[in-house]
Formats: structure tokens, sequence, C-alpha cells
């Protein structure tokens, strides 16, 4: 039987006789995914990371995901509901805070969403000042993650880059399928300079809600997508807690 994780699920019972002395948070948006891709998309995945390596580590609990996120430059799409960043740095660091008063002072966060980046490096880094003690982790960009830890040559196109992309879309057509329709999807690879990041709003760049190729995406590139990413947050766990929860050399996980 797969132990109860979900801090939702549980009682204070269940809660006291998991022993559980670390979580992990998934951060995701409430946006346009394209025409062929749920509004849910990266809470989604990053909820169904979180609770697979939760799994496979013991004593992490999975703390209720953040579903809102930074989306003010998709917003030319709809659906798309957003908040404010200062609004999210202040919600991230009430949830660390309370976390760490209630005695669980590890934290990892698995991040789903391009415009989390930036306010969760933000109320990390001041709630660590606060707490000396506690640790802080975060997955900043799985998307990313997943074409480095993956051989070359797994995706077709951008190197399976883009939102609602290739990548993207496969990852969820393997946790997901039922929630897409692929009937609809399209996409274009922006031509982007590679020397300054531009600060875009999503509709100069592709007039269908996605970047990159959707039609790429297949189950089979996703479900190596998930269990890579998997894989590599809970060696990274594993080899924290044999430090102690100190970083010392560069990790070779």
């Amino acid at each position: 039987m797969r132990k109860k994780a979900l801090h939702q699920e549980m009682t204070y019972t269940d809660f006291k006789e998991g022993r559980f002395d670390k979580a992990i948070l998934a951060v995701g948006s409430a946006e346009n995914h394209g025409f062929h891709l749920p509004f849910g998309t990266d809470a989604l995945v990053a909820q169904a990371i979180a609770q697979e390596v939760a799994q496979r580590v013991n004593g992490m609990l999975v703390l209720p995901p953040v579903t809102y996120g930074v989306s003010e430059h998709y917003g030319h799409f709809p659906f798309t509901l957003t908040l404010r960043p200062e609004i999210l740095i202040e919600v991230l660091k009430d949830i660390f805070r309370s976390s760490i008063r209630q005695g669980i002072q590890r934290i990892i966060i698995v991040n789903g969403h391009d415009g989390n980046i930036a306010p969760i490096e933000i109320a990390a880094r001041s709630v660590k000042v606060e707490y000396p003690q506690a640790f802080l982790a975060s997955l900043d960009a799985w998307w990313v993650t997943a074409g480095e830890l993956l051989p070359p040559g797994t995706f077709e196109v951008w190197g399976g880059l883009g939102h609602a992309g290739e990548g993207e879309t496969s990852i969820v057509l393997h946790l997901f399928p039922e929630l897409c329709r692929m009937e609809n999807a399209r996409g274009v690879v922006p031509d982007l300079p590679s020397e300054l990041t531009i600060k875009w709003k999503f509709d100069e760049l592709t007039p269908y809600g996605a970047t990159g190729d959707p039609t790429r995406g297949t189950p089979e590139k996703g479900k190596k997508m998930f269990e890579v990413l998997v894989d590599w947050v809970v060696r990274f766990v594993q080899e924290m807690e044999k430090r102690n929860w100190r970083y010392g050399e560069l990790l070779k996980i």
C-alpha cells in the first residue's frame, strides 16, 4: 500500500504517525496552455512529480500545491488567472514559515511555471535569512532540467522546449492524456536572440498560446521525462540526507 503523504488528506494522527521531517511543495499556474493542454498544466505536472518523489523518500510530506502563479505575460490568451509577483512572494514566504514553525525545516520546491522563478527565489532567500537552520531548494525549471538529463536526440524540435511545446505536451500526454486535445495542437518556434533575455509578452511570440512544436509530443517521451526528473530529485534528497543537509563540495547526482 502506498503511504499517505498528502497533507490535505491527513488527520492529525496520520501526520504524527508519518514521522515527517521534510516537505515538498508544487508551485504552478492557472493559465492558457495553447489550444490543446489544460489551464492547470503547470500545477498538475509539478504536483505529480512531488507526489511520486514523496512515495520514494521516507518522511516527506506533500504540501498542498500553489495552483496560481505570476502569469500576467500570458494574459492575452484566455482563460489566464494571475497573481502579482509581490503577492506570490508573500504567499510562499508564509507557507515556508508555517512549515518551519511546525517543525519541518527541509523544503523542496517543484516549480512548473517560468513566471514563478523570481518570486520563489526572493521568497526562499528571505525565509532562509529569517531561519538560517532551514533548508530550501528549488527545481526551478523542470522543462529545462529534463532536456539536460535525457539523451541528445530525445526531442525533435527546439530541444523539446516551449510553452505547451514538445516536452510539456509529452509529459501531460503521459500523466493526464484524458485532459489533452491534440487535434488542436499548434505552435511556433520563435526567433529569439541568444545574447540577452527579452522580457516579452507571450502574444508577441505566438498566436497559438504555444511555442515549440506540440505536435511532436508523445506519451513515450513524457514517461522518460517524468521518470528522469523524479529520479533526479530523489537522488538529490538522498544525497543531502547523507550530508546532514549541509552543502559541501559540488554534488554529483
